[in-house]
């Protein structure tokens, strides 16, 4: 599990529109909700899971595409940020495919986001 931590760690830098190109990559029933701006690509929201983009390289034309589904979250946890020196909002995730960490930048609000993981799984 050590060597995938990397790999289950992301930043929402800010709430954006849902690109257009994610209708693509949804299944029949299944709508985009909100969509985050990441480092180099999005997080979309969806109804049935959440799908994060990561562009890579240096033209960023290979993407890889990660697929959380609802159904494998098994308990979450949210934290606002706090003083002048803690900017970043965390939210954790424990899920059957492990840990993971998501880190969310000044602006982006951490109860709308918490509102977004619990009406998707509860």
């Amino acid at each position: 599990m050590v060597a995938t931590q990397a790999i289950l760690a992301w930043t929402f830098i800010s709430e954006c529109p849902i690109p257009n190109d994610v209708n693509e990559l949804l299944v029949e029933g299944e709508k985009a909700i909100a969509a985050y701006k990441t480092l180099r690509d999005s997080a979309i929201f969806t109804n049935k899971r959440l799908i994060v983009r990561d562009a890579q390289g240096l033209t960023g034309k290979k993407v890889e595409i990660y697929s959380l589904p609802y159904s494998s979250i098994n308990m979450w946890s949210t934290e606002n940020a706090g003083s002048l020196f803690d900017v970043n909002a965390e939210v954790e995730l424990w899920t059957r495919a492990g840990h993971i960490k998501v880190n969310l930048k000044k602006g982006v609000d951490i109860r709308k986001f918490d509102k977004l993981i619990a009406e998707a799984i509860l």
